[in-house]
Order: structure tokens, then C-alpha cells, then sequence
């Protein structure tokens, strides 16, 4: 996959993706997580079955403005 491609849908190195062939077009997905529930102290949690890297606050602003739009 071309890198300008890979940075207009925000796919990192090594992220895992899902292809499908769907009315003669290729679709791309990122592969969703593996989560396992924990009980915690207040409650059950969603946890990543593996390390996920740790978002930074640009990460998440900029996710804050494309859900708000």
C-alpha cells in the first residue's frame, strides 16, 4: 500500500488489515482489536488482548474533531 495512501487512513506499520472484494471493488479495513473483559475494582473493563501503542494528545484531538463533524 503507498504510504500517501497509508497516511490518508491512518495506517501504522504493522497494523493487521481485512480485504474483501465486494461488488468488483477491493475494501480495506483496519482489523479490530481483540479485547478480553477483567473485573477491576469499579467494575469490568475492556482490555487489548496485546500492547497497543499509547495515543497522544494530537492523536486524540484530532479524532474529538472528525467525530464532532
Amino acid at each position: 500500500m503507498p504510504k500517501s495512501l497509508r497516511d490518508a487512513l491512518g495506517v501504522k506499520p504493522g497494523q493487521v488489515l481485512e480485504l474483501e472484494v465486494r461488488d468488483g471493488r477491493l475494501q480495506v479495513e483496519i482489523a479490530p482489536v481483540e479485547m478480553r473483559l477483567e473485573r477491576r475494582r469499579h467494575g469490568l473493563v475492556a482490555v487489548p488482548a496485546d500492547e497497543l501503542p499509547t495515543l497522544t494528545a494530537e492523536q486524540v484531538r484530532q479524532t474529538l474533531e472528525q467525530i464532532r463533524r
